[in-house]
């Protein structure tokens, strides 16, 4: 059998410059549709400040002060007031830090004085005295492992 030749006499060919343009707008189709991949050190770290919380954070909402027979005044085991300080500046300083950050969470700053049988009643004052400076009103008297309430 023998072939017929066309009558133009021209070949059929493939037209390589559109092929090509499609080539190219797939590959920048799908570069710009892939996502980046992230890597650990792009994990977000929320660094500390003052910002307002949704929830309440527990923190401790008591603070006990032992008067102590010789004048010492213990605030949860550390020693604040030494016999002859009768103005207690350590002792306002850390109530006032404790009652900032009780408001600061919501709850109400609460101090329990437990005064020795034979501790100054001056003494109990002084540190009532404290309190009220830094503005703590809820203050109570430890008696025999119970505490009896009171504001100031």
């Amino acid at each position: 059998m023998k072939r017929r030749r066309k009558r133009g006499g021209k070949t059929v060919e493939m037209q390589m410059g559109p092929m090509i343009d499609m080539v190219f707008l797939l590959l920048v189709f799908f570069m710009v549709s892939a996502r980046p991949v992230k890597q650990e050190a792009d994990i977000p770290i929320g660094l500390p400040g003052q910002v307002s919380q949704e929830e309440a954070v527990e923190i401790p909402d008591e603070q006990r002060i032992e008067i102590k027979a010789g004048g010492q005044i213990v605030l949860n085991d550390l020693e604040l007031g030494k016999p002859g300080d009768s103005e207690l500046q350590n002792l306002i300083a850390v109530l006032e830090r404790f009652r900032k950050s009780a408001e600061s969470s919501g709850s109400d700053p609460l101090v329990t004085l437990a005064p020795e049988d034979s501790a100054l009643h001056q003494r109990i004052v002084d540190v009532l005295n404290a309190c009220a400076v830094a503005k703590i009103r809820g203050v109570t008297f430890a008696q025999g492992g119970a505490a009896v309430g009171g504001e100031l």
